[in-house]
């Protein structure tokens, strides 16, 4: 018998505002879709948040039992600045200024999205289809609208038409917005004199003779809308209907509601029984942002060179640190909320280290079994990772009362009490105990200092380009060398 048959797992639906009891399409299968990154910058703290939500979430199914097919894209064709339908292309425009190939940029910031959730400790997905390997799939979808009636050709571009197909359906059924009130509020703008109605959006854009990402279609030269390319991908490795698809809050409207009407327009039905989005990080109280400075990267996280923290926070504190919050609650980030979240997670270690040391006794005098569905009931309640953490530390407050011989466990609950932790802490939660024992700390002390000769060397020979890559790498493992008089020493996080 599969724990998810046990258990009643109740999931927060956007669609419907409420939280509804989780039942598959497929009875001990789920099919989830999370937007993933579009590849034109380094991956920023905030989006790193809604993946490690829906880490948590893809976790937390595979331990029920559940066979999940998880994909979350690559978006690699580089959609519209701003999102809307007229600009210029965020990659082509990133490739422009570096003076290199679009893929250069794809390929350079994919890499970095990668190491970047490694180091939180993400489970890869299933499947990680791009964006650009999908055209074709792409094409025959808009092929499809065309013909039911929902999408217009001008100039060598196809726009959906919103306001037809909202006299059919309803757009605007995940956001809450209403058609009418979209069209008062909007302005014409200059530049959209193609689309019938300022709401419609492009499905497939003519490319401009300048413009560098660009395919063949029934349509001309061009490449397809930013909405499109999810349909697309969801539908071909999920099915026209399936269960989870999640995202970012700030891709409700548009990104998500104009995949519900692409599905509708093309097959007739909506495509997902489950929408689910993570909420927003914020840093000091104010929205994250490039342009201000009020930002921060992974990497300047866990390095500690950045204006904002006092010190080098480690990818399993921050990790820790962000499922302290619910998914669906805004989560601000401050020097001293990380500084306390960094002693939380040391408390829990530390009981875990001590938990092993424990001798069983031949009763118990806790109730371990209550104590454990108290922890499911948390995570079967919405995925509410801050009361399983509060559950978990009332598991430290039991240890250290086990430690002091003022509580006991016999053998059968103690062997219980230890393999549900570490479900919860490290299968589910995806932490990481960082403490190393004496015997593996000489010998990573012995693989950097092999590394700092090997640096040592290459700098001697010129080779400064090995020289900054044995830094760098080293640097994104949470290992910082400091070169001064006395030689390189080095310091982890």
């Amino acid at each position: 018998m599969h724990l998810y048959q046990n258990q009643n797992l109740k999931i927060y639906n956007s669609l419907s505002g409420e939280k509804e009891l989780f039942t598959p399409i497929h009875e001990g299968n789920v099919g989830m879709y999370v937007c993933g990154p579009t590849v034109y910058s380094n991956v920023h703290l905030g989006n790193c948040r809604t993946f490690i939500s829906f880490d948590l979430i893809y976790r937390y199914l595979k331990h029920l039992g559940y066979k999940v097919r998880y994909v979350r894209n690559i978006t690699d064709v580089g959609h519209i600045v701003d999102d809307e339908d007229e600009g210029e292309d965020k990659i082509a425009k990133k490739a422009r200024i570096d003076q290199i190939e679009p893929m250069e940029v794809v390929q350079k910031y994919t890499v970095d999205f990668h190491q970047i959730l490694e180091l939180f400790n993400n489970l890869a997905p299933s499947i990680e289809p791009t964006a650009t390997g999908h055209i074709i799939e792409q094409i025959e979808i808009i092929k499809q609208i065309i013909d039911n009636g929902f999408a217009y050709i001008v100039n060598g571009s196809v726009y959906f038409d919103v306001i037809k197909y909202n006299k059919t359906n309803n757009y605007g059924i995940l956001s809450g917005r209403n058609i009418e009130d979209m069209i008062a509020n909007t302005r014409e703008l200059d530049g959209q004199s193609d689309k019938k109605n300022p709401q419609d959006f492009a499905l497939w854009k003519n490319a401009e003779p300048q413009h560098i990402m660009r395919w063949p279609s029934p349509w001309g030269d061009g490449f397809p809308g930013w909405h499109l390319e999810c349909t697309a991908m969801s539908t071909k490795y999920l099915g026209e209907r399936f269960d989870i698809h999640g995202g970012g809050m700030d891709l409700k409207f548009p990104h998500h509601e104009c995949e519900i009407a692409q599905n509708e327009a093309c097959t007739g039905h909506s495509p997902v029984n489950y929408w689910m989005h993570a909420n927003m990080l914020t840093l000091n109280g104010k929205k994250m942002a490039k342009s201000t400075g009020n930002n921060i990267l992974p990497r300047e996280l866990f390095s500690g060179e950045n204006n904002i923290l006092s010190k080098a926070f480690s990818p399993a504190v921050a990790r820790f640190f962000i499922l302290q919050a619910h998914y669906r609650s805004i989560l601000d980030f401050s020097d001293d909320a990380i500084l306390a979240s960094e002693k939380g997670f040391n408390r829990l270690m530390e009981a875990i280290d001590n938990l092993n040391e424990i001798e069983p006794a031949a009763t118990s005098s806790i109730n371990i079994q209550s104590w454990k569905q108290a922890c499911y009931d948390a995570m079967n309640d919405d995925f509410n990772s801050p009361i399983l953490i509060a559950q978990l530390f009332e598991a430290v407050r039991y240890i250290n009362l086990l430690k002091e011989s003022k509580e006991t466990l016999n053998a059968a609950d103690l062997e219980s009490f230890k393999k549900a932790i570490k479900a919860f802490v490290f299968d589910i939660l995806g932490l990481q105990n960082e403490k190393l024992s004496a015997d593996e700390n000489n010998k990573l002390e012995g693989v950097i200092n092999m590394l700092i000769g090997m640096r040592n060397e290459a700098r001697a020979n010129k080779n400064f380009q090995l020289s900054d890559q044995i830094r760098d790498q080293l640097l994104t493992l949470g290992i910082q060398l400091k070169d001064g008089k006395e030689g390189t020493s080095f310091t982890v996080s």
